[in-house]
């Protein structure tokens, strides 16, 4: 019997370590508070919970960040919300823990399901305005295109109507190459893209569009399998893009991420690409220890969280980084 209990000892043990968040370095040759590029990386952990309220903490592609809260919201591919509580320590990320899980339900209070659930892009309305309890969430969904608002316990609250362009799913170029990603812009509203160009369009180069008619043209993808899967604004009206090269476990992962100013001369008609400049670039083959990053969120106006999907297959991790863009790009050092 002492066997049995020591052995459920460590069983329970070994549970309590894996539910909840461990430490990772993403790079073997730049440390935590140290400048790549034009960004300072500020910490990255591991999510190791498996599950909170019975919904499966896998295939994270979405995330919003609640000022007023505190909290971090995630989106996974399967149709659930996610309430995350990043930790910090002398200014660098140290872990997280995932508070709640809540499914998305519809107008009528139903689960989504099936082809109704593949969330994949997120925003927030009022999480900066300094009042609690008055937040709201914007989802973008990619098989059956469309864009959302949720409660924060995932209670659908109202929809938004897409532009002619990405209504129908016939225009995309696959059933899961719609919607992946939404922000909410001060002065265009709701943008969105979807993760390939649309049938209609070049494959080379992606476009932004708002819910109100506007689209911007992207400059071209760096490569054929590249997509933009996160946006987010920054404070004088540009956009924060990362991008993602991923076509197998064999090949390369390429994260990026670009500042794209959206301007009149590059608006679609025009035939030119937006002004843009990379902030950095990580690539799994040159030593950065990276996964499929799919979410960004802005916690202020310099600082943000990307998240990783780990497409709920046990070799890949859910991983969140933390970083900050720098304000003077001369401080950057260009490391592999």
């Amino acid at each position: 019997m002492k066997k049995w209990i020591a052995l459920a000892g460590v069983l329970l043990q070994t549970s309590c370590l894996a539910a909840g968040s461990q430490r990772v370095s993403l790079s073997d040759s730049v440390d935590a508070g140290e400048s790549y590029m034009r960004v300072r990386l500020l910490g990255a952990v591991r999510i190791t919970t498996p599950a909170v309220d019975g919904e499966s903490v896998s295939e994270l592609s979405g995330l919003a960040w609640d000022e007023d809260e505190k909290l971090l919201y995630a989106v996974s591919d399967k149709g659930a919300l996610f309430h995350l509580k990043p930790r910090f320590r002398d200014g660098l990320l140290d872990s997280v823990s995932v508070l709640r899980g809540f499914p998305l339900r519809d107008r009528h209070g139903k689960k989504l399901k099936g082809k109704k659930d593949d969330s994949e892009g997120l925003d927030i309305i009022n999480g900066h305005n300094g009042i609690r309890g008055d937040s709201e969430l914007v989802i973008s969904f990619e098989v059956r295109p469309r864009i959302k608002r949720f409660s924060t316990e995932g209670r659908q609250l109202g929809g938004y109507k897409l532009p002619e362009p990405l209504k129908s799913l016939k225009n995309y170029r696959a059933s899961n190459k719609a919607l992946e990603a939404v922000a909410l812009h001060p002065r265009f509203g709701i943008l969105t893209t979807p993760e390939a160009s649309l049938k209609t369009g070049s494959p080379l180069y992606p476009i932004i569009y708002s819910l109100g008619g506007k689209q911007w043209r992207l400059p071209d993808r760096d490569t054929a399998d590249t997509a933009i899967v996160g946006l987010d604004t920054l404070p004088d009206g540009s956009l924060l893009t990362l991008s993602r090269s991923y076509s197998s476990l064999v090949e390369p992962v390429r994260i990026t991420l670009d500042r794209v100013w959206l301007d009149p001369r590059c608006e679609i008609g025009e035939h030119q690409p937006c002004r843009s400049q990379r902030l950095a670039s990580f690539n799994s083959a040159k030593g950065w220890s990276i996964d499929n990053f799919e979410g960004v969120a802005k916690r202020d106006a310099t600082h943000f969280f990307i998240i990783s999907d780990n497409n709920n297959f046990w070799l890949q991790r859910t991983l969140l980084s933390y970083f900050e863009i720098l304000p003077d790009a001369s401080q950057a050092k260009d490391r592999p």
